[in-house]
């Protein structure tokens, strides 16, 4: 393990201290848990929102006139 330095505003730092505290851990040991937990996060790709799909447009061809709906002149 390799020793850091971070730079924390006093309100950061308190609340940082008071939730160690009551985890009964340290604050390193607590930012090393937020950073892997945040880094893990960061990795996972985003997931398409549940309601996606969920309702019908009254098209089938969508997909095959994306080009055409996404491109064309919205004033004509």
């Amino acid at each position: 393990m390799k020793r850091t330095s971070l730079f924390l505003d006093d309100r950061l730092l308190a609340a940082l201290q008071r939730v160690a505290r009551r985890k009964r851990v340290s604050v390193a040991a607590l930012v090393r848990e937020a950073v892997s937990a945040y880094l893990a996060q960061a990795a996972t790709p985003a997931r398409v929102p549940s309601i996606a799909g969920r309702f019908a447009s009254g098209t089938r061809d969508t997909a095959e006139r994306t080009d055409d709906l996404l491109w064309r002149d919205p004033h004509e």
